[in-house]
Protein backbone atom coordinates (compact mmCIF):
# COMPACT_ATOMS: atom_id res chain seq x y z
CA UNK A 1 0.00 0.00 0.00
CA UNK A 2 1.31 3.44 -0.95
CA UNK A 3 0.04 5.79 1.75
CA UNK A 4 -0.86 9.33 0.77
CA UNK A 5 -0.30 11.35 3.91
CA UNK A 6 -1.65 14.86 4.34
CA UNK A 7 0.55 17.79 3.38
CA UNK A 8 0.67 18.80 7.05
CA UNK A 9 2.20 15.49 8.13
CA UNK A 10 4.10 14.15 5.12
CA UNK A 11 7.27 16.15 5.74
CA UNK A 12 7.06 16.25 9.53
CA UNK A 13 10.15 14.79 11.17
CA UNK A 14 10.17 12.97 14.50
CA UNK A 15 11.72 14.74 17.47
CA UNK A 16 15.44 13.99 17.47
CA UNK A 17 15.32 14.04 21.26
CA UNK A 18 12.60 11.37 21.42
CA UNK A 19 14.57 9.28 18.89
CA UNK A 20 17.75 9.59 20.97
CA UNK A 21 15.85 8.49 24.08
CA UNK A 22 14.45 5.47 22.20
CA UNK A 23 17.93 4.29 21.20
CA UNK A 24 19.23 1.31 23.21
CA UNK A 25 21.25 2.33 26.26
CA UNK A 26 23.88 0.40 28.18
CA UNK A 27 24.82 0.84 31.84
CA UNK A 28 27.77 2.89 30.56
CA UNK A 29 25.57 5.32 28.61
CA UNK A 30 25.61 8.90 29.89
CA UNK A 31 22.72 10.96 28.56
CA UNK A 32 22.79 14.74 28.48
CA UNK A 33 20.07 14.59 25.80
CA UNK A 34 16.83 14.55 27.77
CA UNK A 35 14.88 17.53 28.99
CA UNK A 36 13.55 15.60 31.96
CA UNK A 37 13.27 16.87 35.52
CA UNK A 38 15.65 15.40 38.07
CA UNK A 39 14.17 12.12 39.43
CA UNK A 40 14.89 13.29 42.98
CA UNK A 41 12.64 16.34 42.41
CA UNK A 42 9.38 14.36 42.45
CA UNK A 43 7.38 14.71 45.72
CA UNK A 44 6.55 11.01 45.69
CA UNK A 45 5.44 10.53 49.30
CA UNK A 46 3.01 13.46 49.26
CA UNK A 47 1.63 12.42 45.89
CA UNK A 48 1.14 8.83 47.04
CA UNK A 49 -0.74 9.99 50.13
CA UNK A 50 -2.97 12.40 48.20
CA UNK A 51 -3.60 9.84 45.46
CA UNK A 52 -4.78 7.26 47.99
CA UNK A 53 -7.15 9.79 49.53
CA UNK A 54 -8.57 10.77 46.13
CA UNK A 55 -9.29 7.12 45.31
CA UNK A 56 -10.88 6.64 48.72
CA UNK A 57 -13.03 9.77 48.85
CA UNK A 58 -13.29 11.25 45.33
CA UNK A 59 -12.97 8.21 43.08
CA UNK A 60 -16.02 8.82 40.88
CA UNK A 61 -15.01 12.42 40.14
CA UNK A 62 -11.43 11.33 39.43
CA UNK A 63 -12.45 8.56 37.04
CA UNK A 64 -15.37 10.24 35.22
CA UNK A 65 -15.42 12.56 32.23
CA UNK A 66 -14.83 16.20 33.10
CA UNK A 67 -15.09 19.65 31.52
CA UNK A 68 -12.70 20.76 28.79
CA UNK A 69 -11.70 24.03 30.48
CA UNK A 70 -10.24 22.13 33.42
CA UNK A 71 -10.97 21.30 37.06
CA UNK A 72 -12.47 24.52 38.45
CA UNK A 73 -10.66 24.54 41.82
CA UNK A 74 -7.32 24.09 40.03
CA UNK A 75 -8.05 26.79 37.46
CA UNK A 76 -9.05 29.25 40.15
CA UNK A 77 -6.02 28.50 42.31
CA UNK A 78 -3.62 28.84 39.37
CA UNK A 79 -5.20 32.17 38.42
CA UNK A 80 -4.86 33.48 41.98
CA UNK A 81 -1.26 32.30 42.32
CA UNK A 82 -0.15 33.68 38.95
CA UNK A 83 -1.71 37.05 39.72
CA UNK A 84 -0.18 37.26 43.20
CA UNK A 85 3.27 35.95 42.30
CA UNK A 86 3.81 37.13 38.71
CA UNK A 87 1.17 39.84 38.12
CA UNK A 88 -0.33 37.74 35.33
CA UNK A 89 -4.03 37.91 34.53
CA UNK A 90 -6.48 40.71 33.75
CA UNK A 91 -10.03 41.31 34.94
CA UNK A 92 -12.52 43.96 33.90
CA UNK A 93 -13.82 43.97 37.45
CA UNK A 94 -10.38 45.28 38.47
CA UNK A 95 -10.57 48.04 35.89
CA UNK A 96 -8.59 46.27 33.16
CA UNK A 97 -9.53 46.55 29.50
CA UNK A 98 -10.22 42.82 29.06
CA UNK A 99 -10.65 39.56 30.95
CA UNK A 100 -8.05 36.80 31.01
CA UNK A 101 -9.13 33.19 31.38
CA UNK A 102 -7.12 30.27 32.72
CA UNK A 103 -7.61 26.86 31.10
CA UNK A 104 -5.95 23.51 31.78
CA UNK A 105 -4.11 21.75 28.95
CA UNK A 106 -2.34 18.42 28.57
CA UNK A 107 1.13 19.78 29.20
CA UNK A 108 2.61 22.96 27.81
CA UNK A 109 3.00 21.25 24.44
CA UNK A 110 -0.76 21.21 23.93
CA UNK A 111 -1.01 24.89 24.80
CA UNK A 112 1.48 25.67 22.02
CA UNK A 113 -0.35 23.49 19.51
CA UNK A 114 -3.75 24.98 20.35
CA UNK A 115 -2.48 28.55 20.00
CA UNK A 116 -1.18 27.79 16.53
CA UNK A 117 -4.35 25.94 15.58
CA UNK A 118 -6.52 28.87 16.67
CA UNK A 119 -4.56 31.60 14.85
CA UNK A 120 -2.75 30.03 11.90
CA UNK A 121 -4.17 28.94 8.57
CA UNK A 122 -2.16 26.65 6.37
CA UNK A 123 0.55 28.75 4.72
CA UNK A 124 0.76 31.27 7.56
CA UNK A 125 3.98 31.88 9.50
CA UNK A 126 5.14 31.96 13.12
CA UNK A 127 8.09 34.17 14.01
CA UNK A 128 10.40 32.37 16.44
CA UNK A 129 13.72 32.66 18.16
CA UNK A 130 16.33 30.66 16.25
CA UNK A 131 17.12 28.10 17.59
CA UNK A 132 13.98 27.14 19.48
CA UNK A 133 12.04 24.28 21.07
CA UNK A 134 11.61 21.36 18.65
CA UNK A 135 8.16 20.52 20.06
CA UNK A 136 6.91 23.97 19.13
CA UNK A 137 8.44 23.79 15.66
CA UNK A 138 6.68 20.49 15.00
CA UNK A 139 3.40 21.87 16.37
CA UNK A 140 3.60 24.78 13.94
CA UNK A 141 4.58 22.61 10.99
CA UNK A 142 1.84 20.07 11.70
CA UNK A 143 -0.71 22.87 11.43
CA UNK A 144 0.69 24.02 8.10
CA UNK A 145 2.48 27.05 9.52
CA UNK A 146 6.06 27.94 8.62
CA UNK A 147 8.51 28.88 11.40
CA UNK A 148 10.51 32.01 10.55
CA UNK A 149 13.66 32.23 12.66
CA UNK A 150 15.25 35.32 14.20
CA UNK A 151 18.82 35.14 15.49
CA UNK A 152 18.99 34.63 19.24
CA UNK A 153 21.64 36.70 20.97
CA UNK A 154 22.95 36.47 24.54
CA UNK A 155 20.07 38.63 25.82
CA UNK A 156 17.28 37.58 23.46
CA UNK A 157 16.32 38.02 19.83
CA UNK A 158 18.12 40.51 17.61
CA UNK A 159 15.46 43.23 17.67
CA UNK A 160 16.34 44.81 14.33
CA UNK A 161 16.18 41.41 12.64
CA UNK A 162 12.95 40.68 14.52
CA UNK A 163 11.22 43.77 13.18
CA UNK A 164 12.50 43.07 9.67
CA UNK A 165 11.12 39.53 9.91
CA UNK A 166 7.69 40.95 10.81
CA UNK A 167 7.79 43.45 7.95
CA UNK A 168 8.97 40.83 5.44
CA UNK A 169 6.49 38.14 6.55
CA UNK A 170 3.03 39.57 5.87
CA UNK A 171 1.40 36.19 6.59
CA UNK A 172 2.86 35.99 10.13
CA UNK A 173 0.17 35.40 12.76
CA UNK A 174 2.10 34.54 15.91
CA UNK A 175 5.34 35.40 17.67
CA UNK A 176 6.64 32.46 19.70
CA UNK A 177 9.18 33.13 22.45
CA UNK A 178 10.70 31.33 25.44
CA UNK A 179 12.13 34.38 27.21
CA UNK A 180 13.14 32.75 30.50
CA UNK A 181 15.80 29.98 30.54
CA UNK A 182 15.28 29.30 26.87
CA UNK A 183 15.19 25.80 25.40
CA UNK A 184 17.68 24.89 23.99
CA UNK A 185 20.14 27.68 24.87
CA UNK A 186 19.39 28.45 28.52
CA UNK A 187 19.58 32.22 27.89
CA UNK A 188 17.16 34.76 29.37
CA UNK A 189 15.74 37.63 27.35
CA UNK A 190 16.47 41.01 28.95
CA UNK A 191 13.71 43.23 30.28
CA UNK A 192 14.47 45.83 27.60
CA UNK A 193 14.05 43.31 24.80
CA UNK A 194 10.85 41.93 26.33
CA UNK A 195 9.39 45.42 26.27
CA UNK A 196 10.49 45.87 22.65
CA UNK A 197 9.03 42.51 21.59
CA UNK A 198 5.70 43.53 23.12
CA UNK A 199 5.78 46.98 21.54
CA UNK A 200 6.53 45.61 18.06
CA UNK A 201 3.85 42.93 18.35
CA UNK A 202 1.35 45.65 19.23
CA UNK A 203 2.60 47.93 16.45
CA UNK A 204 2.19 45.26 13.76
CA UNK A 205 -0.92 43.56 15.15
CA UNK A 206 0.52 40.16 16.03
CA UNK A 207 -0.23 37.80 18.91
CA UNK A 208 2.60 36.71 21.23
CA UNK A 209 2.77 33.14 22.50
CA UNK A 210 4.95 33.29 25.62
CA UNK A 211 6.12 29.82 26.62
CA UNK A 212 7.36 29.70 30.20
CA UNK A 213 7.89 26.10 31.39
CA UNK A 214 11.11 26.90 33.28
CA UNK A 215 10.35 30.27 34.86
CA UNK A 216 10.11 28.95 38.43
CA UNK A 217 13.49 27.22 38.18
CA UNK A 218 15.63 30.32 38.74
CA UNK A 219 18.65 29.50 40.92
CA UNK A 220 20.74 32.64 40.27
CA UNK A 221 20.18 36.28 39.36
CA UNK A 222 17.02 38.35 39.61
CA UNK A 223 13.53 37.66 38.27
CA UNK A 224 12.49 39.56 35.14
CA UNK A 225 8.80 40.34 34.53
CA UNK A 226 7.07 38.12 32.02
CA UNK A 227 5.84 39.61 28.76
CA UNK A 228 2.32 38.59 29.79
CA UNK A 229 2.57 40.84 32.86
CA UNK A 230 3.01 43.77 30.43
CA UNK A 231 -0.10 42.90 28.42
CA UNK A 232 -2.53 45.82 28.33
CA UNK A 233 -3.93 45.03 24.90
CA UNK A 234 -4.96 41.36 24.98
CA UNK A 235 -2.18 40.22 22.64
CA UNK A 236 -0.27 37.72 24.84
CA UNK A 237 -1.05 34.04 25.34
CA UNK A 238 0.85 32.71 28.34
CA UNK A 239 1.64 29.01 28.47
CA UNK A 240 3.18 27.14 31.41
CA UNK A 241 3.20 23.71 33.02
CA UNK A 242 3.62 21.66 36.19
CA UNK A 243 5.99 19.29 34.36
CA UNK A 244 9.12 20.89 35.79
CA UNK A 245 7.90 21.56 39.34
CA UNK A 246 5.72 18.51 40.11
CA UNK A 247 5.78 15.76 37.49
CA UNK A 248 6.36 15.67 33.75
CA UNK A 249 4.33 12.46 33.43
CA UNK A 250 1.15 14.08 34.79
CA UNK A 251 0.84 16.16 31.60
CA UNK A 252 -0.86 19.06 33.35
CA UNK A 253 -0.21 22.51 31.99
CA UNK A 254 -2.14 25.75 31.76
CA UNK A 255 -2.79 28.67 29.46
CA UNK A 256 -3.73 32.21 30.51
CA UNK A 257 -5.17 34.16 27.60
CA UNK A 258 -7.78 36.79 26.77
CA UNK A 259 -11.23 35.31 27.28
CA UNK A 260 -12.16 35.22 23.60
CA UNK A 261 -8.88 33.49 22.70
CA UNK A 262 -9.17 30.99 25.55
CA UNK A 263 -12.71 30.11 24.45
CA UNK A 264 -11.51 29.22 20.96
CA UNK A 265 -8.67 27.14 22.43
CA UNK A 266 -11.19 25.21 24.53
CA UNK A 267 -13.31 24.42 21.46
CA UNK A 268 -10.18 23.31 19.62
CA UNK A 269 -9.11 21.12 22.56
CA UNK A 270 -12.47 19.35 22.46
CA UNK A 271 -11.53 17.92 19.06
CA UNK A 272 -8.35 16.30 20.38
CA UNK A 273 -8.57 14.98 23.94
CA UNK A 274 -11.90 16.25 25.36
CA UNK A 275 -10.19 17.17 28.63
CA UNK A 276 -6.86 16.84 30.44
CA UNK A 277 -6.52 13.87 32.82
CA UNK A 278 -8.87 14.80 35.66
CA UNK A 279 -7.22 12.59 38.30
CA UNK A 280 -3.93 14.41 37.88
CA UNK A 281 -5.67 17.78 37.86
CA UNK A 282 -7.20 16.91 41.23
CA UNK A 283 -3.85 15.64 42.50
CA UNK A 284 -2.14 18.83 41.35
CA UNK A 285 -4.73 21.01 43.08
CA UNK A 286 -4.53 19.04 46.33
CA UNK A 287 -0.73 19.24 46.33
CA UNK A 288 -0.78 23.00 45.72
CA UNK A 289 -3.24 23.65 48.54
CA UNK A 290 -2.18 21.04 51.11
CA UNK A 291 1.60 20.87 50.73
CA UNK A 292 4.45 23.37 50.71
CA UNK A 293 4.71 24.05 46.98
CA UNK A 294 7.01 27.06 47.41
CA UNK A 295 9.36 25.08 49.65
CA UNK A 296 9.34 22.24 47.15
CA UNK A 297 10.28 24.64 44.33
CA UNK A 298 13.12 26.00 46.48
CA UNK A 299 14.42 22.44 46.90
CA UNK A 300 14.35 21.94 43.12
CA UNK A 301 16.22 25.20 42.60
CA UNK A 302 18.90 23.98 45.01
CA UNK A 303 19.24 20.71 43.10
CA UNK A 304 19.63 22.48 39.76
CA UNK A 305 21.98 25.14 41.10
CA UNK A 306 24.34 22.40 42.21
CA UNK A 307 24.05 20.38 39.00
CA UNK A 308 24.44 23.39 36.71
CA UNK A 309 27.45 24.72 38.61
CA UNK A 310 29.03 21.26 38.53
CA UNK A 311 28.56 20.96 34.77
CA UNK A 312 29.83 24.50 34.13
CA UNK A 313 32.89 23.83 36.29
CA UNK A 314 33.62 20.66 34.33
CA UNK A 315 33.18 22.50 31.02
CA UNK A 316 35.56 25.24 32.19
CA UNK A 317 38.11 22.60 33.10
CA UNK A 318 37.75 20.19 30.17
CA UNK A 319 36.73 22.15 27.08
CA UNK A 320 39.20 24.04 24.88
CA UNK A 321 38.80 27.81 25.03
CA UNK A 322 37.45 27.91 21.49
CA UNK A 323 34.28 26.09 22.61
CA UNK A 324 31.75 28.59 23.94
CA UNK A 325 28.85 27.75 26.25
CA UNK A 326 26.03 29.61 27.93
CA UNK A 327 25.85 30.15 31.70
CA UNK A 328 22.16 29.88 32.56
CA UNK A 329 20.63 31.33 35.71
CA UNK A 330 17.92 28.67 35.77
CA UNK A 331 16.17 26.01 33.74
CA UNK A 332 17.65 22.74 32.52
CA UNK A 333 20.03 23.43 29.63
CA UNK A 334 23.49 24.59 28.58
CA UNK A 335 24.21 25.40 24.91
CA UNK A 336 27.69 24.63 23.58
CA UNK A 337 29.00 26.12 20.37
CA UNK A 338 32.01 24.86 18.45
CA UNK A 339 34.28 27.22 16.43
CA UNK A 340 33.06 28.79 13.20
CA UNK A 341 32.89 26.31 10.34
CA UNK A 342 32.74 23.18 12.52
CA UNK A 343 29.51 21.19 12.05
CA UNK A 344 28.43 19.76 15.37
CA UNK A 345 26.80 16.68 13.81
CA UNK A 346 30.07 14.73 13.48
CA UNK A 347 31.05 15.67 17.03
CA UNK A 348 27.66 14.55 18.35
CA UNK A 349 27.98 11.22 16.53
CA UNK A 350 31.48 10.68 17.93
CA UNK A 351 30.16 11.31 21.42
CA UNK A 352 27.26 8.89 20.91
CA UNK A 353 29.63 6.20 19.65
CA UNK A 354 31.41 6.56 22.98
CA UNK A 355 28.26 6.37 25.11
CA UNK A 356 27.69 10.11 25.70
CA UNK A 357 24.47 11.46 24.22
CA UNK A 358 23.82 15.12 23.46
CA UNK A 359 21.35 16.79 21.11
CA UNK A 360 22.68 18.29 17.86
CA UNK A 361 21.89 21.97 17.47
CA UNK A 362 20.42 21.58 13.98
CA UNK A 363 17.44 19.84 15.64
CA UNK A 364 16.30 23.22 16.97
CA UNK A 365 16.70 25.26 13.78
CA UNK A 366 13.67 26.84 12.15
CA UNK A 367 15.22 25.96 8.79
CA UNK A 368 15.46 22.16 8.76
CA UNK A 369 18.28 22.24 6.20
CA UNK A 370 20.51 24.68 8.08
CA UNK A 371 23.67 23.29 9.73
CA UNK A 372 24.63 24.09 13.30
CA UNK A 373 27.88 24.50 15.20
CA UNK A 374 26.13 23.85 18.50
CA UNK A 375 24.74 21.11 20.71
CA UNK A 376 22.53 21.05 23.80
CA UNK A 377 23.45 19.64 27.21
CA UNK A 378 20.95 18.82 29.97
CA UNK A 379 22.18 18.91 33.57
CA UNK A 380 18.99 18.03 35.47
CA UNK A 381 18.78 14.31 34.74
CA UNK A 382 22.33 12.87 35.04
CA UNK A 383 23.99 12.12 38.38
CA UNK A 384 26.99 14.10 39.61
CA UNK A 385 29.26 11.22 38.64
CA UNK A 386 27.79 11.10 35.14
CA UNK A 387 28.21 14.85 34.70
CA UNK A 388 31.89 14.68 35.66
CA UNK A 389 32.67 11.63 33.53
CA UNK A 390 30.54 12.68 30.55
CA UNK A 391 32.04 16.17 30.29
CA UNK A 392 35.52 14.70 30.60
CA UNK A 393 34.77 12.48 27.59
CA UNK A 394 33.31 15.38 25.58
CA UNK A 395 36.28 17.57 26.49
CA UNK A 396 38.71 14.90 25.37
CA UNK A 397 37.02 14.61 21.98
CA UNK A 398 36.85 18.38 21.62
CA UNK A 399 40.56 18.73 22.35
CA UNK A 400 41.34 16.08 19.71
CA UNK A 401 38.84 17.28 17.11
CA UNK A 402 39.71 20.97 17.33
CA UNK A 403 43.51 20.73 17.29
Amino acid sequence: MSYKFSNKIANLRPSAIREILKAPATPETISFAAGNPAPESFPIEDMARISADIYKNQAVSALQYSVTDGYSPLREHIAERQKAKFNIGKSKSAGDAFDDTTIIVSGGQQGIELACKVFCNEGDAVICENPTFIGALNAFRSNGATPVGVTLEDDGMNIEEFENAIINTPNAKLIYVIPTFHNPTGITTSYEKRVKIYELAKKYGLMILEDNPYGELRFAGEDIPTIKSMDEDGIVIYCSTFSKILSAGMRVGFVIAPDEVASKMVVSKQTSDVHTNIFFQMLCYRYMTECDLEGHITDIQDIYRHKCNLMLGCLDKCMPKCVKFTRPEGGLFIWCTLPQGVDASAFVKLAADNNVRVVPGATFNCDTEAPSQSFRLNFSTPTDEQIIKGIEILGKFAQETLK
